[in-house]
């Protein structure tokens, strides 16, 4: 197996195992077996030990002695340092991303408000939010800033996924709608400020 084949897998079995960790289908404290994860995608354990490295970086999985590697345990009050680094982080990457948006760039955005103001239940709408705020800070192009945005927005959307108590209703994101068309302006002060304030609502 070349190492771009290997990387591609690593890269799949990561992604499924974070979608599965922030759902709640994969509980604080699941034992992650390489063997039950290489058979699953049918492959050896080189990748799998490659994707449960980046899982721990990711701060969704830890390694115990003994124990192997497992889900990381669910601490509610890591919210407050989750919320104090993306009102720091995302505001930095949007204020360098609004002078290199492409209209293409725009659109994407567009496309991932348009999906959470449909949404019909809790998780489609979290998905849609994260591919929101994903796609209003990539243009930045800084990688290593992008990343740890990344990873904070995973760890959000856990935490909101696992506490969430309410019934849901669908709703017209207005912070978005006013941050979209701040970027088409090029209006990075209002884009920046509506941010901002989006991000202080986080519970």
């Amino acid at each position: 197996m070349t190492a771009k084949a290997t990387s591609t897998i690593s890269d799949q079995i990561l992604q499924s195992l974070t979608d599965q960790i922030i759902s709640g289908q994969l509980p604080p404290e699941e034992k992650l077996r390489q063997d039950h994860i290489a058979r699953a995608f049918h492959t050896s354990h080189v990748p799998v030990r490659e994707a449960l490295l980046r899982l721990e970086a990711r701060g969704l999985a830890i390694s115990l002695p003994r124990r192997g590697v497992r889900v990381a345990p669910f601490d509610p009050g890591d919210i407050f340092e989750i919320k104090t680094m993306r009102l720091a982080l995302e505001p930095v990457a949007l204020l360098h991303a609004i002078p290199l948006t492409s209209a293409g760039d725009l659109q994407r955005a567009r496309e991932a408000q348009a999906a959470c103001d449909q949404a019909g239940d809790l998780h489609a709408w979290e998905r849609a939010n994260r591919r929101f705020h994903t796609a209003i800070v990539a243009p930045c192009g800084m990688g290593h800033l992008l990343a740890s945005i990344e990873n904070l927005q995973n760890l959000g959307a856990r935490h909101l996924l696992a506490t969430w108590r309410s019934d849901w209703e669908g709703r017209t994101d207005r912070d978005h709608s006013a941050i979209v068309n701040a970027i088409a302006r090029k209006d990075s002060d209002t884009a920046v400020a509506v941010l901002k304030r989006h991000l202080q609502r986080l519970h």
